[in-house]
């Protein structure tokens, strides 16, 4: 891939533990947030989807995690904030996914946890639908390139070079391919990594042939 992402099939434990203090300007991360989400069937655009089972989400990240996030990086984006509150300091800033989905079992918000001292930000998805939402899901998880256009650009400056310590789908490396930061992403499930890969790559050729 000749684009500004880069995808590590690794732990990310590993990978910070190379890194030396502040390495990143900004970290956007959405790790597990250990409800058991993963493998279920689940509602996307596309009506009901059923994933491979998998034991990703069995565990939310130690406290070891966020120490070391919040050691390479000099500010941090966390998706599922609200259930890792015993590990993160008060903020008053966070960026809020307004989904409305089509049940009401699910939630109707994903809240990401924000360093910046910031008022909080909505992203409503009903006025931003795109490509984002386009194709099969690949993750049972996946956010759309929107939402991350979105926090890059609200939160992001020129320049920086961004973190993301679970790449999943590749959302995340797709918009900053799309919007032209530096990104280096980890993922350790073989099977999302050769996926996203795929999905980042198809996205950068199209950019290319449709600027």
């Amino acid at each position: 891939m000749h684009h500004k992402a880069k995808i590590l099939h690794m732990d990310c434990m590993r990978y910070m533990a190379t890194l030396p203090d502040k390495a990143f300007e900004l970290a956007i991360v959405d790790p597990p947030y250990g409800i058991g989400f993963d493998g279920k069937t689940t509602t996307d655009h596309n009506g009901w989807q059923k994933y491979t089972p998998k034991e990703w989400d069995k565990a939310a990240p130690d406290a070891a995690y966020f120490n070391e996030l919040r050691r390479v990086s000099e500010n941090q984006i966390i998706w599922g904030g609200n259930y890792f509150t015993e590990h993160l300091p008060p903020s008053r800033c966070w960026a809020i996914w307004y989904k409305v989905p089509y049940e009401f079992s699910l939630s109707q918000a994903e809240m990401a946890w924000c360093s910046f001292d910031a008022k909080v930000r909505v992203f409503d998805r009903m006025t931003n639908m795109d490509r984002g939402f386009m194709g099969k899901n690949i993750h049972p998880t996946q956010k759309p390139v929107k939402l991350y256009e979105w926090l890059l650009s609200n939160y992001a400056k020129p320049g920086q070079r961004i973190l993301d310590t679970h790449t999943g789908s590749g959302s995340s490396a797709i918009a900053c391919n799309n919007l032209g930061f530096e990104m280096v992403g980890c993922e350790i499930d073989a099977d999302y990594y050769q996926a996203s890969v795929e999905r980042i790559t198809n996205a950068y050729r199209q950019q290319r042939m449709f600027p």
